[in-house]
């Protein structure tokens, strides 16, 4: 999966954020046509008793500076589903404890040969929106005291039905379960057996993929293709 996510915030995709039964919003949702890695994402987590949506930049290692944060160097707005069980990986501890969703109307893919692009694909839910499954990260500033979130999609190994598409990954599409999501957000889960099965490519509902012109204009460059859930 490439680092662009389409989070338009229309009727369909808030129908799905109704659907998961926030009780708290600290953050309005972004509503933004085109995200890329290390911008801010809206992400769904529980605290307490609470299901929240708060802001969060999308690259889960972060560096502090004299007043803030920055993305680390090393890439992290993905997390690889093998690296979920390797101690001192990134995102070990978090997939433990610190699950989060990222809800979103599509997801963008580049395919590339010898490190150049050879096409650029946009993928968005055939209805409604899609639930990524991700991890988050909480870090507080020693100097000014600001709490900040950050957050990564975990990422699954191509699945058959897109491999023309990208031929490497695809992110972690969560089934629109709520007694799912609820064992997923618990931050107390950790009977991590029951998520086994999500770690293996699967389509939960149907796509709508476009060739598009380039990732900042996003101009359609192909008739639509429905690629039908498994």
């Amino acid at each position: 999966m490439c680092g662009r996510l389409n989070t338009t915030f229309d009727s369909g995709v808030k129908k799905l954020y109704t659907h998961l039964k926030i009780n708290k919003v600290i953050d309005r949702p972004i509503d933004r046509r085109f995200v890329k890695a290390a911008d801010t994402v809206s992400i769904v987590r529980n605290v307490g008793e609470q299901r929240r949506v708060e802001n969060a930049m999308w690259w889960l290692l972060l560096d502090q500076t004299e007043n803030d944060f920055r993305p680390s160097r090393f890439t992290s707005f993905n997390t690889r589903f093998d690296k979920l069980n390797t101690p001192q990986s990134a995102g070990y501890q978090a997939y433990r404890s610190a699950r989060c969703i990222i809800a979103v109307k599509g997801f963008g893919e580049t395919e590339f040969v010898d490190k150049k692009p050879i096409h650029y694909f946009d993928m968005q839910a055939e209805s409604g929106g899609l639930i990524l499954g991700g991890l988050y990260r909480t870090w507080q500033h020693n100097k000014t005291g600001e709490i900040k979130l950050s957050c990564s999609v975990i990422t699954l190994p191509a699945h058959e039905k897109l491999k023309h598409i990208h031929s490497k990954a695809m992110p972690l599409i969560l089934p629109q379960n709520l007694s799912l999501i609820d064992k997923w957000l618990d931050p107390q889960c950790d009977e991590l057996d029951q998520f086994e099965h999500l770690l293996h490519p699967r389509l939960p509902q149907s796509l709508i993929a476009h060739q598009i012109d380039k990732p900042m204009t996003h101009r359609p460059i192909s008739l639509p293709q429905t690629i039908p859930y498994d």
